[in-house]
């Protein structure tokens, strides 16, 4: 056994773990933006998050019909990569005190979960066309772009008056 949670032989076996490796990071992404919600005073900041977490659990539906496709129950496996972005925005969030500093700490937060995100969807999408898997790849496809467009809407959030407030605050 390697660097995976189990044995994998053939490159199908990757682009299974890998899908398998997204759902888990979905599932857990559903439980942490909630607490994302809570924590965040901006209100457009709200809103994104709340909006994003509609989202997800749309994405996780388009992740079941992949496994449906796949004729496979869905599964996730552990994804250390996705507990350690979220076990890091738990951890810097709970150590600023102030609210304009905390949304800025937020919203970088969710733009390290969204840049994991791009990078697996995007993975992912290629092994699929790669496999002969074009359905699939199509699926997914409407999840990169989603994610993409969150990222966008963070930058542009972050950039317009999330880092300026941020830095106020600590003038």
């Amino acid at each position: 056994m390697g660097l995976f949670s189990k044995d994998i032989s053939t490159f199908h076996d990757l682009y299974v773990h890998q899908l398998e490796d997204l759902y888990y990071a979905e599932q857990q992404i559903t439980k942490a933006l909630p607490k994302m919600i809570d924590k965040a005073t901006d209100v457009t900041l709200r809103q994104g998050f709340e909006q994003h977490l509609r989202e997800t659990e749309g994405q996780i539906e388009r992740l079941r019909r992949v496994f449906d496709i796949e004729g496979m129950q869905p599964k996730g496996v552990t994804c250390p990569a996705i507990d350690g972005i979220i076990k890091e925005a738990n951890e810097v969030a709970g150590e600023v005190s102030d609210k304009a500093v905390l949304d800025a700490a937020l919203t970088a937060a969710a733009q390290a979960v969204e840049h994991y995100e791009i990078a697996r969807y995007g993975t992912l999408i290629t092994w699929a066309r790669q496999l002969g898997k074009s359905d699939v790849a199509a699926i997914l496809q409407e999840t990169l772009d989603e994610e993409k467009a969150t990222n966008d809407k963070l930058t542009q959030l972050a950039t317009g008056t999330i880092n300026a407030q941020a830095e106020r605050a600590s003038a």
